[in-house]
């Protein structure tokens, strides 16, 4: 069993997480670098495809959308607006 890959249960959501934050740290350090932060976040997501395959990347996919519609619904409180509304704005606007 790998240490970076832990083998069962609650650890491979850990992976996920720790993968969708390397992800989204990857854009906010390089939000300077319009092209580095698609590049690193690339390379993070080749990394887990290459590691876990495509069940891997699923995950991490969902973590990442777990994680933003939180986000998404406490900005949407605070502004009033239904959450679903606002990220119609976000992403289809």
């Amino acid at each position: 069993m790998s240490e970076d890959r832990p083998d069962q249960g609650e650890s491979i959501d850990l992976f996920a997480r720790l993968r969708a934050y390397e992800s989204v740290k990857a854009v906010l350090a390089n939000d300077h670098h319009v092209d580095r932060g698609p590049a690193a976040v690339c390379g993070v997501v080749t990394s887990v495809l290459a590691e876990s395959g495509v069940d891997g990347l699923a995950e991490v996919a969902v973590e990442l959308s777990l994680r933003l519609a939180s986000a998404v619904e406490r900005r949407a409180g605070d502004q009033g607006l239904a959450a679903v509304d606002l990220a119609e704005v976000w992403f289809v606007d």
